[in-house]
């Protein structure tokens, strides 16, 4: 016997869910497995003709046995199974999504008829959610389905005689054959061709015996997702095959999960195109969801941190589980409140909430509104924003069914505010959902939410890593950029001499002025340097971005910057291709606030407008706005020229993380520099956690000390005296200079701790001193920055321009090779800076991943490694390590040049190849070799003599080029695509 994917994928998944072996015909007793729930039974035992979707006499036996009054009159199940086959004809009329909708309403049990006494309504229950072993589950292979056409599908489960998952068995031993094609025949053509089968679809599923992927009706293919299991990560790793495919089905299959994802995890939602779709969730928003609902039923733990990156769906897992604990009768009737802290994030997930029909949700505008709806005992889904908590009364509410899901959970929650909300609701449940949680003493996540009987922290995590190998977001391609800047230094000193003296200003004035002009924000907007970068961003665009349908965001410094960007971008495309969203503030001019405003209303059309693929509007010009809680998935290029940092900068540059169709990456064009700072944001060590968690316990101990040091030079002050005349008093105690500086030591030391330990409940006793002691700190503190800002009102803009006709802007420059050669060695070899050493050292590193194929660059790879590692242990010098490095790289020069030599005579096939080796990663198949001779191939018999200039010819070789790439599975890869094209275009 062969393989196929009847023999082998189809008859192991009928194994694999009811225990029978249609190879053999003979039922297996795999007592490790959970019980077979599901019956096999062949398509000819199933009583039912071609074109009907519904086993009716199961459904029958279902009504009576689960409805006491069609116990007592049977013939009322006829009357049900009248109302369901009518949704099933509906289809036509309605479309899938709204039959499923309306189907779903009876299989969750909403439904009533007028079964009851004197015509009473009643629910009918088509499933017992509750006891299982009360429902029959059938599972079907090679079903029969007749509708517009007839079509076989290949494996059929029946709850209760009502068909609720469909699946698709491919191949498992052709290369160019995947689930893909499966799922494609799913999407495309059953649920077009037979679209009654699919109104009562919780799920359709797709797999060759190597991936096993699922999706949700009219899902696009894009959406479909991998199936995980729980704490499973070595599988992970070793997850080809059979054997592990079984383990993800059997899991994902079992009556349980499929009735919890029917009845909890299934929203029916409007898209931004007005057209009703369906959502089911992808495995990490099931299990964050679900981990929420069990530790609010145990009740011991009252918190937890879900860490889930950054476009992984915490907006959803958020609906999902306030959808689960809503329904929890144990819970009786509990509230959820969730709570952002930002407005465009209020937006987002209000939107989100609204979109999916979810009952009983209430969005609070103000702080009263909030207040009086928890004092009123209110049983609904809250939503609000976290400075409403401001002057929350202490024990608002003290129930204990309130569940508290703070979105983005870092920031303003883990200050004074979140220890507001935690005072204000003692005994309610706290859960922190980020994707960047920022990992540092003085605000810190894991403190503030994760539970310490977690391990690392977190109740549940699914990280960047997980994201992208579950195409659940995209990668992410960094592009970083060089702005050459030249500052006229003598120039810029003699004029703003000449200026100081114009303007009469004393030396301390000048200082301040000067100091306050040479910030950072007046270099980046110099008009020159906008210039060039905008020229850079409309030439990149055009060429990378806009052929492929997506569009772009530019980060800008400041508010004025995104002006500034606005008029320079429209002397390369029309006016209405850019729009500009920031705040305008009291204090800014009439005009500029005429001109720029963008209010709530506004922003969302802008957004809409942004989101529609056919709009006029290209990029969106921002500096504050939209870099949190806004979903473009047609956003796929960020121009990012603005200092940003740790979760904002992490939360930015994942605007472009989303998956939409034909993006295979988002793309941050980087002129700032902040590309290392991006790296250091994705890194969160488990252990730097732990130290922090336990650095703060220690803190904990110093605070009452702390405390005692800053009141004790005010022992002689009554602090119940308000007003000034308190004030008065508190100063008086800290007359001179020399007790103000001691008392200033002493609280800094103390606000310090503070910082560190907020929202922790150890602060609360301690709340109206530490507030005392800050306003008379507030008091006797100099002003600071007075004489700077006063005269940066008046003076500012002529000294901004002074320093703008100084600056001389060069070129762009795109980062992509480092420059090494002779000279470079040898300067670094006479002058051992350690900074270049540095440089050189990851010069070479970067040299030897390039060539990883070549045995020669391997040996100097292994001695670069040796020689680290003798530097680290103190074996050599820093002379040494410096000689034997500049030695290492002069013979990585000569072995290039020696390459370069080889490669000027090298065949097509060669340049392939090289090619390959280059781009090859853990997925790419081993047989380069062979990939390159089919490419080799096939092009050799399409081409002809000048087709690189005929549009048939380059479509030809394109065409026969993706025909190659996908037997080995490569052809979405895009960069190899337009790599290896532009190869067979020179050398063919």
């Amino acid at each position: 016997m062969g393989f196929n994917e009847l023999n082998s994928v189809e008859n192991y998944i009928i194994k694999q869910l009811s225990g029978v072996n249609l190879n053999t015909n003979e039922v297996s007793e795999d007592a490790t497995s959970y019980p077979k729930f599901w019956k096999y039974k062949s398509a000819q035992e199933l009583q039912r003709s071609v074109n009907e979707v519904l086993l009716e006499s199961e459904l029958k036996e279902a009504l009576i046995r689960l409805n006491p009054e069609i116990t007592q009159n049977p013939d009322l199940a006829d009357e049900v199974i009248y109302k369901l086959r009518a949704i099933l004809i509906s289809v036509h009329q309605v479309g899938l999504v709204r039959a499923n909708e309306e189907f779903f309403k009876w299989l969750q049990g909403d439904k009533t008829m007028p079964f009851g006494e004197n015509n009473r309504h009643v629910p009918v229950r088509l499933i017992d959610f509750e006891e299982l072993k009360n429902n029959s589950f059938i599972a079907t292979s090679q079903l029969r389905i007749h509708h517009r056409e007839t079509k076989i599908l290949d494996i059929v489960l029946f709850i209760n005689g009502i068909p609720v998952v469909i699946g698709e068995a491919k191949t498992p031993i052709r290369p160019s054959v995947s689930w893909l094609d499966g799922a494609h025949e799913v999407h495309h053509i059953y649920e077009n061709a037979v679209s009654q089968v699919f109104v009562p679809n919780i799920l359709s599923f797709a797999t060759e015996g190597k991936e096993l992927y699922y999706g949700g009706i009219r899902t696009p293919l894009e959406f479909w997702a991998p199936w995980r299991l729980e704490n499973d990560e070595d599988a992970i790793a070793k997850r080809l095959g059979l054997g592990e495919i079984g383990k993800e089905l059997s899991d994902l299959m079992h009556p349980r999960r499929l009735l919890d994802i029917l009845l909890n995890f299934s929203l029916f939602t409007t898209n931004n195109k007005k057209q009703r779709i369906k959502i089911i969730p992808r495995f990490q928003q099931y299990e964050g969801a679900n981990k929420i609902v069990e530790r609010v039923k145990e009740g011991k733990i009252k918190k937890g941190l879900i860490w889930h990156f950054q476009g992984s769906g915490k907006s959803l897992l958020m609906v999902f589980a306030a959808q689960k604990l809503r329904r929890e009768k144990d819970l009786k009737s509990p509230t959820v409140i969730v709570l952002v802290d930002r407005t465009d994030l209020d937006t987002q997930i209000t939107g989100t909430f609204n979109a999916a029909d979810i009952a009983n949700v209430e969005t609070t505008d103000n702080i009263k509104q909030l207040q009086r709806l928890l004092e009123n005992d209110t049983r609904k889904i809250i939503i609000s924003m976290i400075h409403k908590f401001r002057d929350a009364k202490p024990n608002m509410n003290t129930r204990d069914n309130i569940i508290v899901l703070v979105d983005e959970a870092h920031r303003t929650q883990e200050g004074d505010l979140g220890r507001q909300m935690r005072a204000a609701l003692p005994n309610a449940f706290l859960f922190g959902l980020t994707g960047t949680p920022v990992n540092k003493a003085d605000k810190n996540t894991f403190w503030a939410f994760g539970a310490e009987e977690d391990k690392g922290g977190y109740m549940s995590r699914y990280t960047f890593h997980d994201s992208i190998r579950d195409n659940a977001t995209l990668p992410l391609h960094f592009e970083p950029r060089l702005v050459d800047v030249h500052v006229d230094k003598e120039t810029i000193d003699k004029a703003f001499e000449e200026f100081k003296e114009a303007s009469a200003l004393t030396d301390e004035e000048a200082d301040a002025l000067n100091k306050k002009s040479a910030k950072m924000s007046a270099f980046l907007k110099s008009p020159e340097r906008v210039a060039k970068i905008v020229k850079d961003i409309a030439v990149h665009f055009k060429e990378k971005v806009e052929p492929h349908g997506f569009k772009a965001m530019i980060v800008t410094p400041d508010r004025y910057a995104c002006v500034q960007y606005k008029e320079e971008l429209d002397k390369y495309f029309p006016e209405e291709a850019s729009r500009v969203v920031i705040s305008t503030l009291a204090n800014d001019p009439l005009e500029f606030k005429q001109k720029w405003a963008v209010d709530k209303g506004q922003q969302e059309k802008i957004v809409d407008e942004f989101n529609d693929s056919l709009g006029d509007l290209k990029f969106i010009i921002v500096t504050a706005k939209l870099l949190t809680g806004f979903d473009a998935p047609i956003l796929q290029t960020m121009y990012l020229d603005k200092s940003i940092k740790d979760h904002t900068l992490l939360q930015a540059i994942c605007r472009t993380n989303r998956l939409y169709k034909d993006k295979s990456f988002g793309r941050i064009v980087d002129y700032f520099g902040v590309f290392d700072d991006a790296a250091k944001a994705l890194q969160f060590d488990e252990e730097s956690i732990k130290t922090v968690i336990t650095n703060l316990s220690e803190l904990r101990e110093k605070l009452p000390g702390a405390m005692k040091d800053a009141l004790s030079h005010f022992e002689s002050v009554d602090r119940t005296i308000g007003g000034f005349e308190g004030l008065e008093l508190a100063q008086n105690a800290i007359g001179d200079n020399k007790k103000k500086d001691a008392f200033a030591n002493d609280y800094k030391f103390l606000s310090n701790l503070w910082e560190s330990l907020s929202p922790d409940k150890v602060l609360n006793s301690n709340q109206e001193d530490y507030k005392w002691l800050s306003q008379v700190f507030e008091s006797v503190r100099p002003a600071s920055d007075n004489i700077g800002k006063l005269l940066w009102f008046s003076l500012g803009a002529q000294t901004t321009k002074l320093i703008h006709d100084n600056i001389h802007v060069g070129e762009v420059h795109q980062l992509e090779e480092f420059r090494l050669d002779a000279d470079i060695i040898e300067d670094i070899f006479n002058n051992p800076d350690p900074q270049s050493v540095k440089k050189l050292e990851k010069i070479l590193i970067k040299r030897f991943k390039k060539f990883a194929g070549n045995p020669k660059f391997k040996s100097l790879s292994e001695r670069l490694e040796d020689l680290r590692n003798q530097a680290e242990q103190g074996l050599i010098t820093s002379i040494e390590f410096i000689k034997e490095l500049c030695k290492l790289a002069k013979q990585t020069v000569e072995a290039e040049k020696e390459l370069e030599e080889l490669l000027i005579e090298r065949t097509p096939k060669a340049a392939l190849t090289e090619l390959f080796l280059e781009l090859k990663t853990d997925q790419t198949p081993a047989v380069v070799e062979r990939i390159v001779e089919d490419i080799d191939a096939i092009v050799r018999i399409v081409r002809f003599p000048g087709w690189q200039v005929t549009s048939s010819g380059e479509r030809e070789v394109q065409k026969s080029l993706r025909k190659a790439l996908l037997k080995y599975k490569l052809h979405k890869d895009q960069i190899l695509f337009e790599r290896a094209y532009a190869y067979i275009k020179e050398y063919y």
